[in-house]
């Protein structure tokens, strides 16, 4: 019996494998994606199980994790229905945690039902940084999910970086700030190296500065409690050289266009679901 099982193992459900395997035997992982050379490098990484199929992935673990896109997600979910019956049959109840943005726990919980089975099912958006236990993996449950699965999926999760529950509403507003931010991120701290190479700052080094600089950034949000703007206003002296850069970056409507970002993203998200 496995505790664990991932149907995919791209970006994201290999930056979730890696984590994971941190908090838990690894021997209680097992993965499966058509891709064998991604999920052999996994498993040399990680120690993690190979399957050959999906169905022989699922039919012996207690979480399915379908980590697959929203498009086919679907489908993937109703090929399963045979060997989850099985399981089922043989007293196995699994819980069903899938990481798709915009697909929605009523649809999730509608294909086991038309197969006649009531599951416990979660909805998850992680994030990427999960590989190195920096990540951020929101998630909502249905009725079926219990205190204790919580506690545990949390466990699960511990090493992956903040796991926290809210509701689906929540989830679902807050896909694009936890999900895409990774990428937002990642082109400014490229767009901070840029200007420090155009001062004559060598690229490793330039991009190196940048990156712990926005990572110090984040950490004193995180851990001061104090808002943004008390924090930015903090280092702005006046008549000095960071008051001038906030003036460049509101000049070019940098807030509206982080913003707006992150609006556009949560409406693709929607998109998909549909």
């Amino acid at each position: 019996m496995k505790k664990i099982a991932f149907i995919g193992a791209g970006n994201m459900g290999g930056a979730l494998i890696m984590g994971i395997c941190k908090a838990i035997d690894p021997h209680q992982v097992v993965i499966y994606d058509p891709d064998t050379e991604k999920t052999a490098l996994l498993s040399q990484k990680t120690g993690c199980a190979v399957s050959e199929s999906a169905d022989a992935a699922v039919l012996n673990a207690e979480y399915v994790v379908l980590a697959v896109k929203p498009q086919v997600l679907r489908g993937v979910q109703q090929q399963l229905m045979p060997v989850m019956k099985q399981a089922a049959a043989e007293g196995r109840q699994q819980i069903i945690l899938s990481i798709a943005a915009g697909i929605p726990l009523a649809d999730l919980t509608a294909i086991p039902l038309e197969n006649g089975l009531d599951l416990p099912v979660i909805r998850m958006l992680p994030n990427t940084p999960s590989e190195i236990g920096e990540g951020l993996n929101i998630y909502a449950v249905n009725e079926k999910v219990t205190a204790e699965n919580c506690a545990e999926l949390e466990k699960m999760f511990s090493q992956c970086g903040l796991t926290e529950k809210v509701t689906e509403h929540i989830l679902d507003v807050a896909s694009a700030v936890s999900g895409c931010t990774p990428a937002f991120a990642y082109m400014f701290i490229d767009a901070l190296a840029d200007g420090a190479v155009r001062c004559g700052v060598p690229r490793d080094k330039a991009i190196k500065y940048a990156a712990q600089a926005v990572k110090g950034a984040a950490a004193m949000v995180l851990e001061t409690g104090r808002h943004p703007d008390a924090l930015k206003d903090a280092v702005c002296s006046p008549g000095g050289s960071t008051i001038v850069g906030v003036a460049t970056l509101e000049n070019a409507s940098f807030r509206a266009a982080a913003a707006n970002a992150v609006f556009y993203a949560n409406e693709k998200n929607m998109d998909l679901g549909k």
